[in-house]
This record gives structure tokens, sequence and C-alpha cells, in this order.
């Protein structure tokens, strides 16, 4: 009954792209779901989204991809557009140093307004732009930083489509680990429940 009834089943999840501007989020998001490279150099405004529909574990997963706005003056309405979210990319730029360095201004905020979840949120980092060669932060330090809070570290380019799936698939299989142990246990509780119901009512 198990695997099949998964098979049937589409799971909708929230996953919402955060970080600096210019660190290339809606390409990443184009190569992700489009297998293109997006080279329009408009800022997002606000927040778009896109959905892809990928298998994990049985389980037809319906990505909702929030693709968010990077400017400081936006920053309070990105914000609002985290309410809900299953998982969360955080991304820079590995040629821009101040990017990396903002990583922790954006977990911060993120988890701040996330209600009421634990610290282990599904997360993972994309240090984006290792096709170019001025880079600025080493490989060792994102890792490092990403080790310090238990986070998967993925070096990737949205220009060459090197390990963007990955970092998604691996997001994706974090937030519906982390969506069945909550809708098991919100099961549970509900069954836990039946018994004591019965007792009240056999009393009264």
């Amino acid at each position: 009954q198990g695997p099949s009834m998964d098979a049937n089943k589409k799971v909708d999840l929230k996953i919402i792209i955060i970080g600096a501007l210019g660190v290339g989020k809606t390409s990443l998001l184009h190569q992700y779901v489009h297998k293109t490279f997006y080279e329009d150099y408009r800022t997002t405004l606000g927040a778009s989204i896109l959905t892809k529909v990928v298998a994990v574990d049985n389980t037809a997963l319906k990505l909702q991809i929030w693709d968010t706005g990077g400017q400081e003056r936006f920053r309070s309405m990105v914000s609002t557009f985290y309410k809900g979210s299953d998982g969360c990319m955080l991304a820079f730029d590995v040629t821009d140093r101040e990017s990396f360095e903002s990583l922790d201004n954006w977990r911060d905020d993120f988890l701040e307004k996330v209600i009421p979840r634990e610290q282990d949120f599904p997360m993972v980092v994309l240090g984006n732009k290792i096709d170019l060669c001025d880079r600025q932060v080493p490989k060792e330090t994102a890792s490092a930083w990403c080790k310090e809070k238990d986070i998967p570290y993925f070096e990737v380019s949205a220009k060459n489509n090197i390990n963007v799936a990955e970092a998604f698939e691996t997001l994706a299989k974090q937030a519906l680990m982390t969506y069945k142990g909550i809708f098991e246990s919100y099961l549970t509780d509900s069954i836990k429940l039946t018994p004591n119901d019965k007792a009240k009512k056999s009393c009264c």
C-alpha cells in the first residue's frame, strides 16, 4: 500500500531562493526549470514564481520555486514571501565576497520569519559563477561556513549548468522528508487523542 499510494499523491512544496543582488538567482532557476541560461540583467522586483514537477522517492513533487529580489530596499517585502516555505536556497556569487558575507543576515532573517519552525530547516547553499576566473571566495571558506551550520554546499554555474539540478534535488529531498515528518507526527498526534476522547465519553 505504501509506495503505490505515494506514486499517486502529488506533494506541493514551496521552495524560495534568496541572496544578495546580482548573484544569479534568476539564472539558476531558469537553468533548472527551462534548461537555458538566462542572461537578462533586469533586477527581480519582489518575487516571481516558476514551477517544476519532479519525482523523488516515488513521490511526485510539484516544486513552486519563488525567485526573490536581492536589493536591500526590497528586503522587508521579500521576507513576506518566506511564509509557508518548505525549503530555502541561499545563493551567493563566488566572485563577490560581499554576497558571501551577507549569507548570515539572509539566513537569520529567513529563520526568524518562518514561524514556528525548528533550526534545522531544509536549506542548501549555492556558490554560483564558478565558471568565472576572478574568484574571491575560496571553496574551503564557503564549505567551512556551511559545515558549521550543517547546510549542504554546492559549487554551481548557472551558465554552464554545473551542479544546478543536484542542488535543487537535494533541497527537494530534504523538504520532502521534513514534510513527511511533520505530516506523520500530525497523524500520530490525532491518533493519540482518540482513546482519551472515548474514555471521557464513557465516564459522563
